[in-house]
This record gives structure tokens, C-alpha cells and sequence, in this order.
């Protein structure tokens, strides 16, 4: 009756521990910064971004920031409206003509945007 006892407290401890560790950890979040917003940009318009990528950053919601929130939507509608799926592994440009274009003055506003927070941070 003692090792019953002695293995019971012994389960519990572990299961119990295992519980409050699972409910004190926090789920990894993670923050999309400008920086990332740009090198995906710049990714995609030399066609080196996998739609892998391109759906994981784009995809997900940015709600510390409603400014690159605005333009990971403008991203994305870009993508649907001028894009097409499979078009990098077929040695295609991930955008039409015209949707590189529009890409490409997203990708010049975004980083104009950036440097001048940066600057105004610096003074």
C-alpha cells in the first residue's frame, strides 16, 4: 500500500508540474517589424520569395501596428489581384507588369515611411 501511495504522490507531482508549466508558458508570438516588410519586398520583386514565405509573412495580421498592417493588406491585395500561384517555380516573376510596378511604389513608400520614423527617432 506504501509503493501505491509512494507512485501515486510520484504521478501526481509530474503531472501536476507538467500542468503549471504548460499554463505559465506564453505562446510564441511573432512581430512583424518594417525590416521584414522589406526584405520580403525586396524578395519578391527579384523573385526569390517562395510562396511559403510570402503566405506566412503576408497571411499574418500585424496589430501592433496599424500603418504596416495597411500595407501588408495592400500586399496581399496586390498578390490577389495581379499574381498568380505557382508562378516561381515556373521561373515566372511572382507579380504581373503591372502589379511589380505597384509592388515596387509600396516597396519605395514603405521604406520612405521607415526611414523617416527612424529619423524623427534620432533627433
Amino acid at each position: 500500500m506504501a509503493l501505491f501511495l509512494l507512485v501515486l504522490v510520484v504521478c501526481l507531482a509530474i503531472f501536476g508540474g507538467m500542468i503549471a508549466l504548460l499554463m505559465l508558458s506564453g505562446t510564441p508570438r511573432y512581430r512583424t517589424e518594417p525590416e521584414h516588410l522589406l526584405e520580403l519586398f525586396d524578395k519578391a520583386l527579384e523573385s526569390r520569395v517562395s510562396e511559403t514565405e510570402w503566405n506566412a509573412i503576408i497571411g499574418y495580421p500585424i496589430r501592433h501596428d496599424d500603418y504596416l498592417d495597411g500595407i501588408r493588406r495592400r500586399a496581399q491585395r496586390l498578390m490577389d489581384e495581379h499574381g498568380r500561384h505557382g508562378r516561381v517555380t515556373r521561373g515566372k516573376p511572382l507579380l504581373d507588369t503591372t502589379g511589380q510596378e505597384e509592388f515596387a511604389a509600396l516597396r519605395d513608400h514603405l521604406a520612405a515611411h521607415t526611414s523617416l520614423v527612424k529619423q524623427k527617432q534620432n533627433e
